[in-house]
Formats: structure tokens, sequence, C-alpha cells
């Protein structure tokens, strides 16, 4: 499979369409940086980055892939993605992107919940400024099973049409549990 057609490069080239030099942008889920990277790469100097994670890990990955790139314009955050709102004020975000499931080549039985997610999202939505823009992938199966999966979806389909335009994006015929990707834009 292409990295280009995968949910990963989907999101980016969602999110090229929508970040441009000086945004402000979330990394919901730092893991091992490398979205974070892409993402400081895509509001440049005068943009920054706020990079969240839950597991201290992915925070120093995330932190030494940065040093090593010279990146300065974001700031990591050793906490929970429904906190984002602790950090950045309601209306003041351009674009979140959000890798729901596990850090890759982490332990698998450390996850993201639907428990945690679900007010990562809204919270995320608050944030975002009209012309606004989020990204979802969704990585599920193994041990996070589906509940995540189903509850986000779900969620994501009740948004009100008249404020959010909402696509998800299944691979069909891929086998086993494919991820799915999902973006919303605000409208205004």
């Amino acid at each position: 499979m292409s990295r280009e057609w995968n949910a990963l490069g989907l999101s980016h080239r969602f999110l090229r369409q929508h970040v441009r030099p000086g945004d402000f942008v979330v990394d919901a889920t730092a893991g091992n940086g490398n979205d974070t990277l892409f993402l400081s790469r895509l509001v440049g100097e005068r943009g920054r980055v706020l990079a969240m994670d839950i597991q201290p890990r992915a925070m120093e990955n995330t932190g030494a892939l940065l040093q090593k790139e010279g990146v300065e314009n974001v700031r990591l955050v050793l906490d929970g993605h429904e906190n984002m709102a602790a950090y950045a004020a309601e209306g003041s975000v351009d674009a979140v992107a959000f890798n729901f499931g596990w850090l890759p080549a982490g332990d698998h039985n450390v996850f993201t919940r639907k428990e945690t997610s679900l007010p990562a999202v809204e919270a995320g939505l608050r944030l975002l400024r009209s012309g606004g823009a989020m990204s979802l992938c969704i990585y599920y199966g193994r041990n996070n099973g589906y509940d995540e999966r189903d509850a986000l979806l779900q969620f994501v389909r009740g948004l009100d049409d008249r404020v959010w335009s909402v696509m998800a994006v299944d691979f069909a015929n891929r086998k086993n549990d494919p991820p799915i990707f999902v973006w919303i834009v605000k409208e205004g």
C-alpha cells in the first residue's frame, strides 16, 4: 500500500489543504512526533504547534525528533488530549490532528479510549476557528477493539451539518482492521 493512499497520507493531504504559514495547530496525539514535525513545517516559523500526549515515552520521542530537526515552534505538553482546552482558547485553533489507537512501536496494551477521545474531539471542535479543520485517523482492532471506532463515528455523523462538513473514508478492500480517516471542516 502506497503511503500516499493510507490513512496517514490522506490526513497529511487534507491538512496540507487547510494549514497555512502562521497558523496555530494542535497535534492531539503526538506519538513519535512525525505529525508534529509535519505540522510544524506547514505552519512555518511564524506559526505554532501544540503537541500533546499522555505517554512520557511519546513526549521523549517527539522532543528528540524535533530537536534533531531544529524545530522551535512546538510546545510539548504531557497531558491527555481531552484537556487541550486548558492550553488554547476557544476559537483560536486553525487545525487539530488526531491518531487514535496505540503508539507505533509501543505497548499495544496502552491505547486511546472512547472515554477520553470523545471529550477530546468535542474540545477540539470548540477550539476551531471558522474555516478550521480536524483530521482523525482511527486505528482499531487488537486490544482496543471497536468501541472507540464506533463511538467516534457515531459522534461525527451526528454533527450539525449547518456548522460542520464531515467525511469518513474507509478502505473497502483492505483486510483485517484497516484504519478509517475522518475529516471535519467548520463552515464559515
